[in-house]
């Protein structure tokens, strides 16, 4: 199963300004396609499309199916990103959300029952093709703010920067100071809100061989 098209609610030039190679309202990434569907769809990551997924009842993520083949995997963008790393939903209840992507074919990996540093106390990851879904558990007192239970919901996305440092002086103030990530062996930074971006996104070095290619929950 592989992801199709990432619908988020941002304006082209939003995207185009920060180095981003956008054709009218489509920027592709490595082999996916974001449809930049304008700030006035929505809010954050909206939506996505799969291909060779079994239902689209994903606990709420809003997802369509998709047969159409992969673009041609695009070069590095001028901000010198060249992949999707990550994307990161969140779930008032981990074991529901987990057992309605399972149901539909996801390919759970693992369950990592540690907390992060913004105090989730589980995540599990699956994978998609080359990008990961890291769905992390709502802490209790989030919920509670919300009213109670709630859908899982998408939160952000990672994309990989070869070569991070290069990133983060072409971006300037709009983005953190790289720092070491959650993984031995990798860095991240993360834009700020003065991107104009209505989704987070982080920025991160490529997995080590071997890795897992997990990203740091959301802080």
């Amino acid at each position: 199963m592989t992801i199709d098209e990432l619908a988020v609610a941002d304006e082209p030039g939003a995207w185009r300004a920060l180095g981003f190679a956008v054709d009218g309202d489509v920027c592709v990434v490595g082999d996916l396609r974001f449809r930049l569907a304008g700030a006035d769809t929505g809010r954050g990551l909206s939506g996505w499309s799969l291909r060779e997924v079994g239902s689209t009842e994903l606990d709420g993520l809003p997802t369509t199916r998709s047969d159409r083949p992969p673009p041609s995997e695009a070069p590095p963008h001028p901000n010198g990103v060249s992949a999707l790393d990550h994307v990161v939903a969140i779930s008032p209840a981990l074991d529901r959300s987990v057992a309605a992507l399972e149901a539909a074919g996801l390919d759970l990996r693992r369950i990592r029952e540690e907390p992060t540093p913004a105090g989730a106390p589980r995540q599990a990851f699956f994978r998609l093709g080359a990008t990961i879904l890291e769905v992390v558990q709502e802490p209790a007192e989030a919920t509670a703010r919300a009213g109670g239970d709630r859908p899982a919901f998408f939160w952000g996305l990672a994309f990989v920067a070869p070569d991070l440092d290069a990133t983060v002086s072409t971006l300037g103030d709009q983005v953190s100071e790289a720092r070491p990530a959650v993984q031995p062996g990798r860095r991240i930074a993360t834009l700020r809100r003065s991107a104009g971006l209505g989704v987070p996104v982080a920025l991160i070095t490529p997995a080590a061989a071997g890795g897992r290619g997990e990203v740091p929950s959301p802080s």
